[in-house]
């Protein structure tokens, strides 16, 4: 191991999630922070804090020059980005290198690769893995893309080539409907990633999300096996589980093979993730595209694994080889993550920051929280909504929905509105628990269920003030 002192770039629960596996490998801790998070609880834990800038993420977290000077003013040799901000950004992936420190993650190439939505399909392709039908490359005219629309037919999904979190995706149905949002998602694409290229596919409906865990060093590749990440609210995913209750064992080999397969053909370096569409009528799996970072839903893959996926990241940055073998690799039982968000479902989701005025975190066999929350501690207004992920483990699927329905119970976090009754309804709804849904089935789910949502905030409200 050749790192010594770990900064980390990035902030709540991920933050915290790197500072606790740093510590366990005996490293050093170094902790960024703008003004707003001052008293966050990552900052707590590490063993140095440095401030990097006010509230806004573009003059703190995102701004490169101030995070390679906290790194060269506290003595740390290596970088771990997270995800988010900078995880995925070449350019910040190189400059960390040309700085003489160790970036954490893949290589830049990689990164710029893979990152390309465009060039990641064509790799794919040449990797053997299946696509979904669409443009061969990026699509910069209108008239183009309409002409390859006309052989694909209706309806496809119009995507921005760079970026993710679904931002620059329009769906279109109808000739007069992609001529009118072509332009829009060109736009929303420049703004968000700065290139407004775009590519098309075709829209394969009722298809479910399905990704896989990879781990290279650079040589070798093995995979963790998969996620079920079908429950999504606009592109955003609110509920994962391992392994898919949707794949038949045949199935599952493919896919994962093919994760590898590609993931070899780039000499892919860390964790990452291969995200596909799976139309479980056809059995048929498309990739989409790999996010080259660790990602939110990591705690599922490793609740059914045994694998300290943040832990091997490090021990590959800091030169250890790939210390796991794909014959070591096995699944047991079930595992499900949920998002605690500081959001209001009764309300469309209104954003609800404020402070933790009372904080009880469930506990016993089979249940993580990882979250960056203590009581007291104010949530900023000024970044991603995400307070925490409650992980459950067990036996099976209905046990796992169980146990998920039991900690969710013991969840409490006063002074501000959570997603929890959310994902306590979800818990109970027989679709959910039949595994009957796919990435187009939660956002009618929700409007038909705003009003029960409302009254089991009002009771959970009504119930605190009796106690």
């Amino acid at each position: 191991m050749t790192i010594q002192k770990l900064l980390i770039a990035n902030r709540g629960e991920i933050a915290v999630r790197i500072i606790r596996a740093a510590r366990e490998l005996g490293i050093a801790t170094v902790q960024v922070y703008s003004k707003a998070d001052k008293d966050s609880l990552a900052v707590r834990l590490a063993d140095e804090s440095i401030e990097i800038g006010p509230p806004q993420a573009s003059k703190s977290y995102l701004n490169q020059a101030t995070i390679l000077t906290a790194a060269r003013t506290t003595g740390a040799d290596a970088i771990h980005p997270g995800y988010g901000f900078l995880a995925e950004n070449a350019e910040f992936a190189a400059a960390v290198e040309a700085a003489g420190l160790i970036f954490v993650g893949p290589t830049a190439q990689s990164i710029r690769l893979m990152g390309d939505k465009v060039a990641a399909r064509e790799a794919a392709a040449a990797a053997g893995v299946p696509t979904v039908p669409g443009s061969a490359g990026r699509l910069d005219s209108a008239d183009a893309a309409f002409a390859l629309v006309e052989k694909t037919g209706f309806p496809v999904m119009i995507k921005a080539a760079a970026g993710g979190g679904g931002r620059g995706i329009r769906i279109a149905r109808s000739a007069e409907e992609f001529h009118h949002l072509m332009p829009q998602a060109q736009a929303e694409a420049l703004a968000a990633f700065g290139d407004g290229g775009l590519y098309v596919e075709k829209l394969i409906e009722g298809a479910r999300h399905i990704e896989v865990q990879i781990l290279g060093d650079g040589r070798d590749v093995i995979h963790c096996f998969e996620r079920e990440c079908s429950l999504q609210r606009r592109r955003q995913k609110v509920w994962e589980e391992a392994p898919s209750p949707s794949l038949t064992p045949a199935v599952r080999d493919r896919l994962c093979s093919s994760a590898v397969a590609l993931a070899k053909a780039v000499d892919y370096r860390g964790a990452g993730t291969l995200e596909y569409l799976y139309d479980d009528r056809s059995h048929e799996f498309y990739f989409l595209e790999m996010n080259t970072r660790i990602q939110v839903e990591h705690p599922v893959t490793e609740m059914v694994t045994g694998i300290d996926l943040v832990c091997e990241m490090i021990r590959i940055a800091g030169g250890e080889p790939l210390r796991i073998r794909q014959d070591q690799v096995r699944v047991r039982g079930h595992s499900i993550e949920v998002r605690i968000n500081a959001e209001d479902p009764a309300k469309g989701f209104l954003p609800s920051p404020g402070t933790i005025s009372a904080l009880s975190v469930p506990a016993g066999e089979g249940v993580r929280f990882d979250s960056m929350l203590y009581q007291g501690y104010t949530v900023p207004p000024f970044y991603d909504s995400l307070l925490g992920k409650l992980i459950v483990h067990d036996k099976d699927r209905p046990s796992a929905i169980r146990r998920l329905e039991r900690a969710l119970a013991e969840l409490s976090v006063e002074g501000l509105a959570t997603t929890k009754p959310l994902h306590q309804a979800l818990a109970r709804d027989p679709d959910v628990q039949a595994a009957r849904f796919h990435t187009a089935w939660l956002e009618p789910w929700l409007e038909t269920h705003a009003a029960s949502l409302g009254a089991a905030a009002a009771a959970s409200s009504t119930a605190k003030v009796a106690q």
